[in-house]
């Protein structure tokens, strides 16, 4: 494979308000890709439409959806259909976490997490994984994280989640070979974005340097521009080495330190 070229493609983008989401758009923008942003900030989606539409003279169409319901996938595949945009890549990027012991999270706010990390993951890329398979390119992006690679105390819930994620995608990038699709999974680590401000701490980072979604975003479409591109890739050095490091110990040993660095902290 060539490097990917996404002029007068499509790209669709879930998460696109913000961080990574809308750092994608801004990088897929300037490699002359039209995009679909799709998020619940209809403003922002529409400020950025605008902002990026000017810049590099692609079509940008906002899409302000909740993604967090049942049969998200199918109710977007019909909305972009009925504005007559083809997509040609997909980058599922939505998502939160929560932050706190188990048992003291809110069911309701659980089920979200869920709702949103995971299922319209698979949603969303099960109404779009066929249309793109059939088109013989493009890519198909969802966005893990470092959580995923352990279980992470405090954040139970999103670690597993994203451990999905990557187990998920990793099985779909092994599906898809031969047809054109790019699959890959994207791990960040702390990264500098709004995700900390929902999460209501910067306790899980441990206080490990962040890289800025530039970074993050860079390391992604490099990867997809591979000859061969990886079922997975993890963003930044560190944080790979982290990762293998995790395969080394015992998984006592790895869920008890992970436990440490993301348990509150005291200010000094």
């Amino acid at each position: 494979m060539n490097a990917v070229d996404y002029r007068g493609r499509t790209t669709l983008i879930t998460g696109a308000s913000s961080g990574l989401g809308a750092e994608f758009a801004r990088q897929l923008a300037a490699r002359g890709s039209d995009l679909v942003l799709v998020a619940r900030r209809e403003d922002r989606l529409k400020a950025l439409a605008g902002q990026l539409s000017a810049a590099h003279g692609v079509n940008v169409e906002p899409v302000a959806m909740d993604l967090a319901v049942e049969g998200c996938g199918e109710l977007l595949a019909a909305e972009i259909e009925r504005r007559g945009i083809t997509v040609s890549s997909v980058v599922n990027n939505a998502g939160f976490g929560t932050y706190g012991h188990f048992h003291d999270e809110d069911p309701q706010r659980l089920r979200q997490e869920v709702g949103l990390d995971v299922m319209a993951v698979v949603d969303i890329s099960r109404a779009f994984i066929g249309p793109l398979r059939g088109r013989g390119e493009g890519v198909l992006v969802n966005v893990a994280s470092m959580a995923g690679y352990q279980p992470v105390p405090n954040m139970a819930v999103y670690g597993a989640s994203k451990a999905f994620v990557l187990s998920f995608t990793e099985a779909l990038w092994q599906e898809s070979q031969g047809t054109g699709l790019r699959v890959m999974a994207l791990s960040p680590g702390a990264t500098k974005t709004e995700f900390f401000d929902v999460v209501g701490t910067e306790n899980p980072t441990g206080g490990t340097k962040m890289q800025t979604s530039e970074e993050v975003v860079r390391t992604a479409l490099k990867a997809l521009d591979r000859k061969n591109p990886p079922p997975s890739v993890i963003s930044g050095s560190m944080n790979r080495v982290l990762a293998f490091s995790g395969r080394l110990a015992s998984r006592r040993m790895v869920v008890r330190m992970v436990d440490r660095m993301s348990s509150p902290r005291t200010p000094a």
